[in-house]
């Protein structure tokens, strides 16, 4: 943060697009050609790397405040649900406050008998605390499980080891400041103290150490656009 904060608050809003176009999509043929994880789609399946609409409006941006004073999430924090769906992660990249809680679930059905959550931190606290969990069954209408990160860090991985094909990136954000585009590359960052912020965008390909701009935030809030490049 660049300057004392004020008891004011207001929204940051802003729409994130892409310069460039996008490489093409790689299609996943091996979950089309597995025997059960393929009968639950209609058609081809693609990954999902640059999710861009018709006027290159960019999904899946993770817009946070930098530098402001860390905070946990409260206890009372509704938590995050990220599902396994026609043996794919959904979404494939969520974000949440430390300390809020991070609840997997597993809606595919009895014909797919299992999955596996894999999860990759890096060394550090979000390691230590699930050093001996950090690979976990889950069976077809199984019970949530439910993960609780302490440390901020980008894109933790998440895989499934029974099928190759299955990733989801997870980012822990050490404030309460942060948003994820929608499909209109739209994102709102709320209740936001007034004052001076640093803010980035991360994107896991266009992106992945971040865009970092300075915003003004005022009675009225503030707007920021960010235009990522190809990479």
């Amino acid at each position: 943060m660049l300057s004392s904060l004020q008891s004011e608050s207001a929204d940051i809003t802003g729409t994130v697009t892409l310069n460039g176009a996008p490489p093409a999509e790689r299609e996943i043929t091996p979950l089309e050609n597995d025997p059960t994880c393929g009968k639950l789609h209609a058609g081809k399946v693609f990954t999902e790397f640059y999710s861009v609409g018709a006027n290159k409006e960019l999904a899946d941006v993770i817009v946070m405040l930098k530098g402001v004073a860390p905070k946990a999430a409260d206890a009372s924090a509704a938590p995050v649900v990220m599902d396994q769906k026609g043996c794919l992660y959904v979404p494939q990249i969520v974000a949440l406050q430390a300390g809020q809680k991070l609840v997997v679930k597993n809606s595919d059905p009895s014909t797919v008998p299992m999955h596996n959550i894999h999860i990759n931190p890096v060394p550090g606290p979000n390691y230590d605390a699930y050093s001996m969990k950090i690979s976990q069954p889950q069976m077809s209408g199984g019970a949530d499980l439910t993960y609780n990160f302490s440390a901020p860090e980008n894109f933790m991985k998440f895989q499934c080891d029974v099928h190759p094909w299955m990733f989801a990136w997870v980012t822990v954000v050490d404030n309460p400041y942060f948003a994820v585009t929608g499909k209109d590359g739209k994102f709102t960052i709320k209740n936001v103290p007034a004052g001076k912020y640093k803010i980035v965008a991360l994107h896991r390909k266009a992106a992945p150490t971040g865009l970092e701009k300075e915003v003004e935030v005022k009675d009225s809030g503030a707007s920021v656009d960010f235009t990522l490049e190809v990479k």
